[in-house]
């Protein structure tokens, strides 16, 4: 007997749609990168220059208002950080002058890495991070404007002018040079500029940028450790007491928090496309896939299709 084989007939899917005119769309344009560029470095020099004999003078200036507020204030910070049991620069002045050749080498160190590590790691940035440059030399710029404030309203004894609190200056104890060591070095600086603590300042900004940003991990170790180096070198040589670090170093971390919470104007990406209906593009509608036809029993089926056949969605399926 002959095997009989039932197709499905083919079912008419009506005229396919052709795509009527619409309006032409645009190809995609494709996204190119813009260069990061820094300012110009003539621009730079001279903005650092200014700001920095901005700030040398000023600094001069609120140097006028006499010693009596200063003396007044370190009276206060010592009996505060004593009812908090934190005065611990005392200690660490007397067990510095134990080793004369330490201290020697954190008086250089006091005179010299804040300005020649902050400035050798601005320029690190203009040439090897570009893209960071303009919003962290922001942030320390505005920090430092700031701490003017702070010399102004709170001008401050550094430990070193209270003898009577059992505080010794190692440059004038071991004839070293220092950052104060000439006999006009009262005149050329506010040596009551102590709170907040730029020196404290600076070494945590220089730090966090080496830490993040630096290309090796010997770098970043670096980084890390400079703050902490600081902060002992200008407590145990009687500079600074510890809140003035404390409140350098927040000033510092507040600056850097508000340059990057600071909206970033965001480009859309050229090539999204926006989901509008097919009609408004003129387009046709996407002909349908074909599924099965239903198998269960009981369900009517068009004449001479097979249950499990493959039937379109669209196809008109009349019942008998």
């Amino acid at each position: 007997m002959r095997d009989m084989v039932h197709t499905a007939p083919p079912v008419s899917r009506g005229p396919r749609a052709e795509p009527t005119a619409g309006p032409a769309r645009r190809p995609a344009a494709r996204r190119t990168a813009r260069p990061i560029t820094v300012p110009p470095v003539w621009r730079e020099l001279t903005l650092i220059a200014l700001f920095y004999t901005a700030y040398t003078l000023i600094r001069l200036v609120l140097n006028d208002g006499g010693t009596a507020a200063a003396y007044g204030n370190a009276d206060r910070i010592l009996a505060l950080e004593r009812a908090l049991g934190v005065d611990v620069e005392l200690g660490l002045n007397r067990w510095l002058l134990g080793e004369p050749w330490l201290a020697r080498a954190a008086n250089y160190y006091y005179g010299i890495a804040h300005f020649a590590v902050t400035l050798a790691i601005v320029i690190w940035l203009y040439r090897r991070r570009p893209e960071h440059y303009r919003r962290l030399r922001t942030a320390l710029m505005a920090a430092t404007a700031v701490a003017l404030l702070g010399y102004w309203l709170y001008p401050l004894a550094p430990p070193r002018f209270l003898p009577e609190e059992g505080f010794v200056d190692p440059v004038q104890a071991l004839g070293s040079w220092g950052l104060y060591s000439g006999q006009s070095a009262g005149a050329l600086a506010n040596q009551y500029a102590a709170m907040p603590s730029m020196h404290a300042g600076w070494a945590v900004w220089c730090g966090l940028v080496l830490a993040r940003l630096g290309p090796r991990p010997a770098i970043r170790v670096i980084g890390a450790l400079y703050p902490l180096v600081t902060v002992l070198v200008i407590l145990a040589t009687a500079n600074h007491y510890l809140l003035d670090a404390i409140v350098g170093t927040a000033l510092v971390l507040g600056a850097l928090a508000l340059s990057r919470a600071r909206p970033v104007r965001r480009s859309r990406p050229r090539d999204a496309v926006r989901a509008v209906p097919a009609a408004a593009e003129g387009r046709s509608r996407p002909v349908p896939r074909p599924r099965p036809a239903p198998s269960v029993e009981g369900t009517p089926c068009a004449a001479g299709v097979r249950p499990g056949t493959a039937v379109a969605d669209d196809a008109v399926v009349t019942s008998i």
